[in-house]
């Protein structure tokens, strides 16, 4: 499928690179066909990727695996809201936040509250809001990816 994109121009992705969000994404619930982009010049996975709508080229937002930042993340999702998932396993989950960058880099976070899951297996996604209220939607990361990158984390 060849997919116009916000960073990347036209792209050709493969039948099995496409995720389908059955509910879409919050704010975005009729646009169900989405990617994960990320520049691989430098030879291995950047930490950010996008999460690129298939169907929109503007609607390209920017990911983080939350596990290396807040490690202790362990969100309560109601099962009934994963079941349209299939069956999760350790192997087949991906766990992604949204991620924001203001002007000032220093206010950089990732939304606790409102993950993405996937199930690699059968390419499904979802974004849940999450039970636990002690989940911050903006949750600053800054700090923590500078301890991460000098060793102090």
């Amino acid at each position: 499928m060849l997919i116009k994109t916000r960073h990347f121009g036209e792209v050709d992705i493969a039948d099995d690179r496409i995720l389908t969000f059955d509910n879409g994404i919050l704010g975005f619930e009729d646009h169900k066909q989405y990617t994960l982009l990320y520049d691989s010049s430098e030879g291995e996975r950047p930490p950010v990727s996008w999460l690129q709508c298939c169907d929109i080229p503007e609607l390209a937002i920017p990911v983080i695996s939350p596990l290396g930042i807040a490690e202790d993340y362990n969100p309560d999702v109601e099962d009934e809201l994963l079941k349209p998932l299939g069956e999760l396993t350790d192997e087949n989950i991906v766990l992604l936040t949204t991620l924001t960058v203001p002007a000032d880099v220093k206010k950089m976070s990732i939304n606790l509250r409102a993950p993405i899951i996937i199930n690699s297996d059968n390419r499904k996604g979802a974004q849940i809001i999450v039970e636990n209220q002690d989940f911050p939607i903006k949750y600053e990361i800054y700090d923590i990816l500078q301890a991460k990158k000098e060793g102090r984390a």
